[in-house]
């Protein structure tokens, strides 16, 4: 899978709000509580008086990158099949591995960027399930185009435009929760390969 040419051969820089996530996280850790890029903050006020809501920490996880097939160029983009294989969830409220069939659905964009479609089970230590529906936007940086190549120099939180808009779904009563939460999401790269994400919930 090769960089669309157009793209620079460097990594973009860190971008602001994601040094003031992690800042942010350090500061907060025994409280769980992140506050969101700057003007999505709750207790604070944007221009029009409305209180915006707070991003709160809830699991990371990665998933493991077995091999990918490449279909093509169809009529939305270059169609990468990404397939992944095991992983581990480790949060306050869920903890667990990942299980069975999963993977990404990539789509590769002629602007250097690539468009995720990723699904994936959780397998709780308590013994639920839950279903991971991952949407979301991967800058085509050369750090991660090194590492798909099977580099061994890990991307960070925030080096490249890596966020997400998780989706998930249980029947399991004690995680009900999860079916009546909106989580969004950042991801890295590192190598393996495997891909990293840390979860956060939007407080209502």
């Amino acid at each position: 899978m090769a960089a669309p040419a157009e793209r620079t051969a460097h990594a973009s820089p860190a971008r602001p709000w994601a040094r003031n996530l992690r800042a942010t996280s350090m500061a907060q850790a025994r409280t769980g509580v992140i506050l969101a890029p700057p003007g999505f903050s709750r207790g604070r006020t944007d221009t029009g008086g409305f209180a915006m809501p707070e991003l709160i920490k809830e699991f990371e996880y990665h998933v493991n990158i077995s091999g990918t097939d490449d279909v093509g160029m169809g009529p939305s983009g270059r169609r990468i099949v990404v397939a992944g294989v095991g992983g581990e969830v480790a949060g306050d409220r869920v903890k667990g591995t990942i299980v069975g069939a999963g993977g990404d659905w990539l789509r590769i964009g002629e602007d250097g960027f690539a468009r995720l479609d990723a699904r994936n089970t959780v397998q709780t230590v308590d013994g639920a399930r839950i279903y991971i529906e991952t949407c979301g936007i991967l800058e085509l940086t050369s750090a991660i185009m090194e590492i798909l190549g099977g580099g061994d120099a890990p991307t960070q939180f925030g080096e490249q435009y890596f966020v997400t808009t998780p989706r998930m779904e249980t029947g399991d009563d004690r995680y009900a929760w999860v079916n009546q939460t909106v989580f969004v999401g950042e991801g890295r790269l590192v190598p393996g390969p495997r891909v990293e994400f840390r979860l956060f919930r939007v407080a209502g």
